[in-house]
């Protein structure tokens, strides 16, 4: 629901690849090739995207990806510029948290690599250091 005073509606559904790609973009994201994009979105386990309602924009994003049993891991949380700082990026969260609630198993792991420090704490998510460390590499 929206009102003149918040005209922001969460929906739980994927970004299209163009808004996808977009918003990895405009928040300084790594790029993700155009296959890459069109074969993981269907993947996904869970969406959730923000969209400003006056112009029917999508501004913001996240997703659940994993195996639906054991592991989940949250990615691709964007918000555009020029709608951060209005509680975007907790209501997705929000709706990413209530999909694992309902849906992931006792004991499923959940993680995600952070890139906003003290946003992720607020939704129970502690650091790995010194028991793990995150590691990575592309595919060229």
């Amino acid at each position: 629901m929206t009102d003149d005073s918040d005209p922001y509606t969460v929906h739980d559904r994927l970004p299209d690849p163009d808004t996808f790609a977009r918003l990895r973009e405009v928040t300084g994201m790594s790029s993700r090739s155009r296959e890459g994009i069109e074969r993981g979105l269907p993947n996904s386990l869970h969406a959730a995207v923000a969209v400003h309602e006056p112009t029917g924009e999508t501004v913001g994003m996240g997703r659940l990806v994993g195996d639906g049993g054991t592991v989940y891991q949250i990615c691709d949380m964007a918000v555009h510029p020029d709608h951060q700082d209005r509680g975007l990026g907790t209501r997705i969260m929000e709706r990413l948290e209530a999909y694992l609630e309902r849906e992931a198993p006792p004991e499923a792991y959940v993680n995600l690599v952070a890139d906003v420090d003290g946003f992720y704490e607020e939704f129970g998510y502690e650091e790995l250091r010194p028991a793990s460390k995150g590691m990575h590499r592309w595919i060229d």
